[in-house]
C-alpha cells in the first residue's frame, strides 16, 4: 500500500505562487470567452502543481520554486518614454537585412516595426489583436500543436498578453529574416508573458530570429513561448538570442510540429540573464522530416542556463541532430537535458545528441542528462556528453608561437563555440554571433 504524506497533500504555497494567483485574478487580458476558458484551465493546472521544483524530473537542476522568490507585477503598456528608449534595441542585428518587429515591455509596437511593403504570402499581426478578434488561424493552432504539459508553459498560456502571429502561405519563400526584438525597459522589475504563433504552409520557407534584451541590475521576469507549425516540404530556420540584463529571469518554450519532408533548424545563443531556461519540444510527425537543434551558452559570474529538449520521433525515415555547447567561467552553471523518443512506427530513425561543456574555472559547474527512449528496432540513435577544461597542449602550442595567454584561450574558445555558430546557414547571422562571442571574450578578465 502506498504511503500517504499529509504534508505533500496540503503543500504550503510560496509567496511567488500566491502573488501569481492574485495577478491572474486581477489581470485584464485579451480574448473572448473561449480564450478566457483556455486561460482559466491553464492556470488551474498550474495552481494544482505550483512552480516547478527539483522533484519534477525535467526541472531537477533548475528548482524554480526555490529560485523564484517573488512574482513581479505585469508590465504596464509602454509609454512614449519606454518606446523612445527601445527604439534602437536589437543592435546585434543591424546588418542582417531583415524585417524588424519590436516588442516593448511585452507589447507589440507597430509604429517602430517594419510592416511596409509586405511580400505576398506573408501575414503578420499581434497576438493581442488575434486573441481579441477571434482570429481563425490562431484559434485553430494555438495550444494545439503538441500535447505538452509543463508548468511554465501553463503559466504562459494563462497570462499571455501579446506576441506575434505569423502566417506564410504555401510555396512562399520569405527571402529576408523576420527579426523579433523583445526589449524590457523597466528598471523596477516587471513581468511579461509573450506568446507567438508561426504557421508555415507546405513548400514555404522562413528564417525567424528572436532577440531578448533588457537593463542590467533589474530583476525583471520573462516567460515567452513560440509555437511553430512546419508544413509538408517546408523549411523554418529559427535563431534565438538571449542577451537579458544581469539580474533577469528568463524562461522560454518553443514547440514545433513537423510534417512530411519538413526541415526545422533551431539554434539558441545565450550570453545574458541571471537565470535562463530554454525548453524545446519537437514532434516529428511526417516521414522524411528532419530537425537540427543546437545551442551555445557563454556564462560567467553566477549565471545559470538550462537547455532542456524533448524530441518525439513519430514517423519513419526521419533524422534529428542536437549539439549543445557551454563555456563556463567563475561560478556559472550550465544544465543540459535532452530526451529522444522513438515511437514504435518510427522505423529508420537516425537521431544523435551531444552536449559539451568547457569549464574555465574550478568553481564552474555543468550538469548533463541525455536520454534515449526507443520503441522501434530498425534505428540509429546515439548520445554523448563531455565536460573538461581547455586543452593545455593546444594552449601551449599557441603560446609557444608568440600568442599571448588570453588570446590563446580566446582562440580555443571561439573554435569550441564555432561548431554551433558555423552551423547557421544565414551568413550575416553567423557573423553577428561570431562578433558577439568575440565581445564576450574581450570582456572576460
Amino acid at each position: 500500500m502506498a504511503q500517504i504524506f499529509p504534508a505533500e497533500q496540503a503543500r504550503r504555497k510560496t509567496g511567488a505562487e500566491l502573488a501569481l494567483a492574485d495577478i491572474f485574478a486581477a489581470a485584464k487580458l485579451p480574448g473572448d470567452l473561449r480564450v478566457k476558458a483556455v486561460r482559466t484551465a491553464a492556470f488551474s493546472e498550474f495552481a494544482a502543481n505550483g512552480l516547478p521544483h527539483r522533484r519534477i524530473e525535467t526541472w531537477k537542476y533548475t528548482d524554480l520554486r526555490n529560485l523564484m522568490r517573488d512574482a513581479k507585477p505585469l508590465a504596464p503598456p509602454p509609454d512614449a518614454t519606454a518606446k523612445a528608449s527601445a527604439k534602437n534595441a536589437g543592435a546585434l542585428f543591424p546588418q542582417t537585412g531583415g524585417r524588424r518587429l519590436l516588442f516593448v515591455d511585452g507589447a507589440f509596437v507597430p509604429q517602430l516595426s517594419d510592416l511596409s511593403d509586405m511580400p505576398a504570402g506573408l501575414e503578420i499581426c499581434s497576438m493581442a489583436e488575434a486573441l481579441a478578434s477571434g482570429d481563425p488561424l490562431t484559434a485553430r493552432h494555438l495550444g494545439k500543436l503538441l500535447p505538452v504539459r509543463d508548468p511554465a508553459l501553463s503559466l504562459n498560456t494563462a497570462l499571455m498578453g501579446d506576441g506575434v502571429v505569423i502566417h506564410v502561405a504555401a510555396n512562399t519563400i520569405i527571402a529576408e529574416p523576420l527579426i523579433l526584438v523583445f526589449v524590457t525597459t523597466s528598471g523596477s522589475g516587471t513581468a511579461t508573458f509573450m506568446r507567438s504563433l508561426v504557421v508555415v504552409e507546405p513548400g514555404a520557407q522562413l528564417t525567424l530570429i528572436e532577440s531578448y534584451e533588457g537593463p542590467d541590475k533589474s530583476d525583471y521576469q520573462v516567460n515567452a513561448a513560440v509555437e511553430i507549425s512546419v508544413g509538408e516540404g517546408s523549411r523554418v530556420d529559427h535563431v534565438k538570442v538571449t542577451c537579458e540584463g544581469s539580474a533577469a529571469l528568463h524562461v522560454a518554450s518553443v514547440l514545433a510540429a513537423l510534417d512530411a519532408r519538413a526541415q526545422f533548424n533551431d539554434c539558441y545563443y545565450t550570453i545574458g540573464g541571471s537565470l535562463v531556461r530554454n525548453q524545446v519540444f519537437v514532434r516529428i510527425a511526417g516521414e522524411g522530416a528532419s530537425a537540427s537543434i543546437s545551442g551555445a551558452s557563454l556564462l560567467s559570474g553566477k549565471q545559470h542556463a538550462d537547455s532542456t529538449l524533448s524530441i518525439d520521433h513519430v514517423a519513419g525515415g526521419c533524422q534529428s541532430r542536437e549539439v549543445f555547447k557551454s563555456v563556463l567561467d567563475d561560478e556559472a552553471r550550465a544544465v543540459f537535458q535532452g530526451r529522444i523518443k522513438v515511437q514504435p512506427h518510427a522505423q529508420k530513425t537516425d537521431a544523435r545528441m551531444m552536449s559539451r561543456a568547457l569549464l574555465l574555472s574550478d568553481t564552474a559547474e555543468a550538469s548533463s542528462k541525455p536520454e534515449l527512449e526507443i520503441f522501434a528496432d530498425d534505428v540509429q540513435c546515439g548520445h554523448g556528453t563531455t565536460t573538461g577544461a581547455l586543452d593545455p597542449e593546444l594552449k601551449f602550442y599557441l603560446m609557444a608561437r608568440g600568442v599571448p595567454e588570453k588570446d590563446a584561450e580566446a582562440l580555443l574558445i571561439q573554435a569550441f563555440i564555432g561548431e554551433v555558430v558555423d552551423g547557421i546557414d544565414h551568413e550575416n547571422i553567423r557573423d553577428v554571433l561570431t562578433e558577439a562571442t568575440a565581445g564576450w571574450l574581450r570582456e572576460r578578465k
